[in-house]
């Protein structure tokens, strides 16, 4: 028996989980990272706590198993896109800690861009916006505030997949894959290479950038000093997380699509081998790159999903389980017309509103906070209707079915919710980590655990399946309160705006 380790590293924590020949997860580890909020509207994680978290969840997952490195066939990634790092190639210490992919802290910068009018280049060339969510804003930031900059010339750069390869390899591997390349402003998408005058955009001239490979591609081999006994256990399946779940869900004819359920959610439908572009709020992704192929597909962002759970447990103190916030938002027979728009670091798709800030919407004297749980939940069934719509609309794609996972996708309240507003069947993955699969199956690819894609369909996949149970006319009701709601927090916000302060 040979076994794939993949690491999972996504907003809120880390996995590592041990997969078996059959696809099976026969072991699995995690742990969680501190969150930094240093002003309102930022968003920080520690770079070294990540990698510390990485090797010390690897041991462990590899000394409960009893499994030794020596079976194993391959040690596979996939990681929060967009989260950005600059570090020092002498010292091997960050600049600055990473800035997050939720971070709005380059919105005046975004802004300023567009009103020069590169809007159009970016897009042209990417197939993204202009907007603080992309990581070359980032890295331009911290190149302007970081103390004490060594020259550029000694400087790295990348997302988490390219941190934690380098640093895994002990300094022997400083590279990237294609999806999470194509999250960087700065890869263009008809050359599948960096783009200079992009760099020259955003004023990252002189920066070295990390050597793009496929997500097949066998980028290095762990170093002793870092995890001893792997040394000869090839690094590969690099890929994005939501990228890695649209492959996880084994999405490979034009028109399937997926939801991730995470801290935000991401709506990818795969579109073939050649990019697709939209003229609304659609960005084009790479979905995957095996070998010399590059595929490609649709996809519609959504800043906050579980994360609002997360705030309306955490923050607002309305709920200590899950479990009684299932039971609390089913109990109420509707909204009462409460709806909570979790604008918390702006709207993705289909508004890319970055000055929207959240608010809930309709509260009346009989409100009670079953009616905000129920909003925080119906919020994220009604922002991936905002997506399915941009869809179809932009791409003339309509999802009858969708292929549901991450670990939201575990709320059967959710997910039933989420068919109703969809009024399209849903099809939720029986293992939540369906971004740690995609990343293992590619890299399963690579080492020869699985001759190809036909094996890969031959292995079990449970699927609990989701069909509307209201009418088209009651949940579209419901979803023209939700569009209203979000016109009065944009609206709102840019009067504010526009008000001057009280002398």
């Amino acid at each position: 028996m040979r076994y794939i380790v993949t690491i999972d590293q996504s907003t809120s924590g880390t996995k590592a989980l041990l997969v078996d020949e059959s696809g099976a997860i026969v072991a699995r580890t995690s742990a969680a990272h501190r969150q930094s909020y240093p002003r309102p509207g930022w968003a920080e994680h520690d770079p070294e706590e990540i990698y510390d978290n990485v090797r010390r969840l690897l041991g462990q997952l590899m000394t409960e198993s009893g499994i030794g490195w020596g079976q194993v066939a391959a040690l596979t990634i996939t990681n929060q896109r967009e989260t950005a790092l600059v570090w020092d190639r002498r010292s091997g210490k960050p600049v600055y800690p990473a800035i997050v992919w939720q971070c709005r802290r380059t919105e005046d910068r975004c802004r300023q861009l567009r009103e020069q009018g590169a809007e159009p280049l970016v897009k042209s060339r990417t197939g993204l916006l202009l907007d603080p969510y992309f990581s070359a804003t980032k890295l331009a930031w911290i190149l302007e505030h970081a103390p004490e900059l060594p020259p550029r010339s000694e400087l790295l750069a990348g997302t988490i997949d390219t941190w934690l390869v380098w640093r895994l390899t002990g300094g022997a591997a400083y590279v990237t894959d294609h999806t999470n390349a194509s999250r960087t402003s700065l890869y263009n998408l008809h050359t599948n290479g960096w783009d200079a005058e992009l760099l020259a955009l955003f004023g990252l001239e002189g920066l070295e950038l990390p050597r793009i490979v496929s997500s097949t591609a066998i980028a290095g081999y762990p170093a002793t000093a870092e995890l001893p006994g792997a040394e000869h256990v090839p690094i590969c399946g690099l890929i994005g997380d939501s990228q890695a779940a649209l492959y996880g869900q084994r999405c490979r004819q034009p028109g399937m699509a997926k939801v991730t359920y995470g801290t935000g959610s991401s709506m990818l439908a795969y579109t073939g081998r050649t990019p697709l572009a939209s003229e609304g709020g659609l960005v084009t992704a790479v979905a995957w790159s095996t070998g010399e192929e590059v595929h490609y597909a649709l996809e519609g962002i959504i800043h906050s999903s579980g994360d609002t759970m997360k705030w309306l447990r955490d923050e607002l103190g309305l709920f200590d389980g899950f479990a009684e916030a299932e039971r609390l938002a089913s109990a109420l027979p509707h909204n009462d017309g409460v709806y909570l728009v979790p604008a918390f670091a702006g709207l993705g798709a289909p508004y890319w509103d970055a000055s929207a800030r959240a608010a809930i919407i309709g509260l009346s004297r009989g409100a009670t906070r079953a009616h905000m749980i129920r909003a925080g939940y119906e919020s994220i069934a009604y922002q991936v209707r905002d997506a399915a719509e941009l869809f179809h609309r932009e791409a003339g794609i309509r999802l009858g079915q969708i292929r549901a996972d991450g670990g939201a996708s575990a709320s059967g309240y959710l997910m039933q919710l989420q068919a109703d507003t969809l009024q399209a069947e849903l099809a939720c993955a029986g293992v939540a980590e369906l971004s740690a699969i995609g990343s293992c199956y590619l890299g399963g690819l690579a080492t020869g655990v699985w001759a190809n894609e036909a094996e890969l369909d031959r292995l079990a996949s449970d699927a609990t399946t989701h069909r509307p149970q209201r009418t088209q006319a009651s949940a579209d009701a419901d979803y023209a309160g939700w569009l209203a709601a979000v016109e009065r927090v944009r609206s709102e916000r840019h009067s504010l705006a526009e008000q001057s302060p009280i002398a």
